[in-house]
């Protein structure tokens, strides 16, 4: 196999073999902690512009199959793993990572001690890297990662937002029997910004009753209104939610005339709405074993996650109620606006991937829509 460089802005590097498709690739180096799902990990927008470091060692033995998806294409812009399977073995497997990686033009990076990168990424924090398989020396490499934009004040989530309102009624697949479910009857009318979402999210929305009509970035609260919804979803999404144009003062019309569920980046947007702040974190939480602790009702749960930023807490003092945190570094992972009918969450309660603990979220909001 071809030999490959991973180069750090700090000036670190590591040598190993090439995954995927030959080339170079620039982009921020975060790790995530999932043991299995690298293929709904790679194709959650939320990844935009970012190079994927998997903790765990061994990855691509379950290969790729179109059903495990969260969008179209990967936008994960590389992928790092210790070990990854030349053969896949899953009934669902049409390809090989390897094989996924190169249909798709992913570059990666194999063969490298990630126990000694996610420890570094840990300790000195998520930062711009590159993976090149084109020979260039590591000095080289390391002054075009230090030369990289970073994230912060990037409005990434109006790149991969849809350009086109559509509406979405298809619940969750049967993956193992391999059927279409029928559709719950139609009770609910839901607008869900697409500031990056999975596929999965809407499929959960559709599960307790919502037909959802999905629209850009950048739609105004006036547009939404005019839809008479019985609710609005804020979707997950890449990058810096402060940079997200006009999204706070969009989703602040929008409270208190229609219940509000955000998720994820969404979540970040209620926050800033609600005349909070939001701060880019060390380097994150991205995995499917994150604890946090639902402070309404004293249980805890572990969650799926993925984002570099979060809410400060301080600043939402006296705006909203802090309903959820996490249990490793504290930080907030919900709000509460029962005067607005709105609430958030941080993390990805579809699970996908991940542990199925926060799927309730979905019938709470609709149980909201429903005035109950």
């Amino acid at each position: 196999m071809n030999r490959a460089v991973l180069a750090l802005a700090d000036g670190t590097t590591f040598e190993g073999r090439a995954l995927g498709a030959s080339g170079e690739t620039v982009g921020e180096v975060v790790f995530n902690t999932s043991m299995t799902g690298y293929q709904e990990i790679l194709t959650d927008p939320s990844y935009v512009g970012q190079i994927v470091t998997m903790a765990y060692p061994e990855m691509g033995n379950v290969g790729a199959n179109p059903g495990d998806e969260e969008s179209q294409k990967p936008h994960a812009v590389g992928m790092v793993v210790r070990n990854a399977s030349a053969q896949q073995s899953n009934w669902r497997a049409q390809e090989t990572l390897d094989a996924y990686l190169k249909r798709h033009g992913i570059t990666g990076i194999e063969g490298i001690d990630t126990r000694r990168l996610v420890r570094h990424l840990r300790t000195h924090g998520a930062q711009m890297g590159v993976i090149s398989t084109e020979g260039h020396s590591a000095a080289a490499l390391v002054e075009r990662a230090r030369n990289a934009r970073g994230m912060e004040g990037l409005d990434l989530a109006t790149g991969v937002s849809t350009q086109t309102p559509y509406l979405f009624t298809t619940p969750s697949p049967d993956l193992l029997g391999g059927t279409v479910r029928e559709a719950p009857a139609h009770r609910f009318d839901v607008v869900a910004y697409d500031y990056g979402l999975k596929r999965s999210m809407l499929h959960f929305l559709v599960d307790v009753g919502c037909r959802v009509k999905v629209v850009p970035a950048g739609t105004t609260a006036e547009a939404v209104l005019a839809e008479k919804p019985h609710g609005v979803f804020l979707a997950n999404g890449p990058g810096d939610p402060a940079a997200v144009t006009g999204a706070d003062k969009v989703v602040a019309s929008l409270l208190g005339k229609v219940p509000v569920f955000g998720i994820c980046l969404g979540h970040q947007i209620l926050a800033l709405a609600l005349g909070g702040r939001t701060y880019k974190m060390k380097f994150g939480h991205r995995g499917a074993n994150q604890p946090v602790k639902d402070l309404l009702t004293g249980k805890v749960e572990i969650t799926s996650q993925n984002h570099g930023f979060a809410v400060d807490d301080a600043s939402v003092k006296g705006r909203a109620v802090v309903s959820h945190l996490n249990l490793n570094d504290g930080t907030v992972e919900g709000l509460h606006v029962p005067d607005a009918r709105a609430f958030s969450v941080q993390y990805h309660p579809e699970a996908s991937p991940g542990p199925h603990d926060a799927r309730y979220l979905f019938t709470r909001f609709a149980k909201l829509m429903a005035g109950e």
